[in-house]
This record gives structure tokens, sequence and C-alpha cells, in this order.
């Protein structure tokens, strides 16, 4: 990630920690999870959220909203979702709604992310903090 980026991921942290603390740790274990998935992910601020890219192809992003924070998934039309948690009828974008850190889990996020980034490692588990930790 650029310096430059990581300035505006930062900045883009803080603030919503400010403006909803509950939002940012939605959006922070997000961003662990993809991280976690692929360590060489660039990550950016675009189009209000936090967005990562592989080889700079965008591949998904975290979005906070009124009342939920949406992750989306640029092929998501491609994976595999026997259980049809995925969102949306687009051709490619599916995305899921996430209301609270314990619907990181209960939506299965961590398994659509790892599609995400084409990679099948060890699951990320969830630490009684919230957030992500390994498997």
């Amino acid at each position: 990630m650029s310096e430059s980026d990581a300035q505006r991921v930062a900045l883009f942290l803080a603030d919503l920690q400010v403006l909803d603390p509950g939002k940012a740790r939605i959006i922070e274990a997000v961003r662990d999870l993809f991280m976690q998935a692929d360590p060489d992910l660039q990550q950016r601020i675009m189009y209000r959220g936090l967005v990562f890219l592989s080889d700079g192809a965008l591949i998904g992003g975290a979005f906070p909203y009124s009342h939920h924070v949406s992750i989306e998934f640029s092929n998501g039309a491609d994976f595999t979702d026997p259980s049809s948690r995925l969102q949306g009828r687009g051709q490619r974008r599916r995305h899921l709604k996430i209301h609270t850190v314990a619907d990181l889990e209960a939506t299965d996020a961590a398994g659509f992310i790892r599609q995400a980034v084409g990679r099948d490692g060890p699951e990320p588990r969830f630490s009684a903090a919230g957030g992500a930790s390994g498997g």
C-alpha cells in the first residue's frame, strides 16, 4: 500500500471510529479477514468505503451505510453459496449486509472473502473481542 493510500485508509478508519464506532469495528474486522486471506492485497479508499485489490483488480470492499455495513464482492456471482446468503441480482457483484461483528460469522463472510481472493487457507476465527484471529 502506498504511503498516501495508507494515510487515507488510516484517516477513513479514524473518522469512522468517531462517527460510528460500531461500524468502525465491523470494517476493521472485515479488513482483518481480507488481509488474513491474502496479506498482499492492496487497500484503498474508493466509493466512500475501504476496497481491496489484487494485482490492481478490485475484488471487494466494505462500505458503511446508515444501518449496516455492506461487504461487496466484485465477482460474487461466481461464488459457491449453497445457503443463499449473498444478496444482489447484477451480472457480477454480490454483497452481504452486516449489522454487527457477530454477523460476520453468521453469514460466513470469511468463506466468501477466501473465495474473493481465490484461496482456501485456514479459516479465520473470531476472538471474544470481536476481531478475527488466526485459526
